[in-house]
């Protein structure tokens, strides 16, 4: 199996990071996830885990998209 490069340059982050990164609850994330507007989860196990180059570019394109 091959793993694309950026995979391997890329980390997984939790919910902690992501709240504590925008300042937003999880309870908010979590919505936004069951209503298509934020990446669903990578399970690991029990745990659930993001790209943070998923998250990069989900903020990116609310910074785009609110100046219009």
């Amino acid at each position: 199996m091959t793993i694309p490069t950026s995979l391997l340059n890329d980390k997984f982050v939790d919910m902690e990071f992501i709240t504590e990164l925008t300042g937003l609850t999880d309870k908010w994330f979590y919505q936004l996830i069951k209503n298509g507007k934020f990446p669903k989860p990578i399970k690991l196990g029990r745990s659930s885990r993001w790209l943070e180059s998923e998250v990069e570019a989900w903020l990116q394109q609310r910074i785009t998209d609110s100046r219009g």
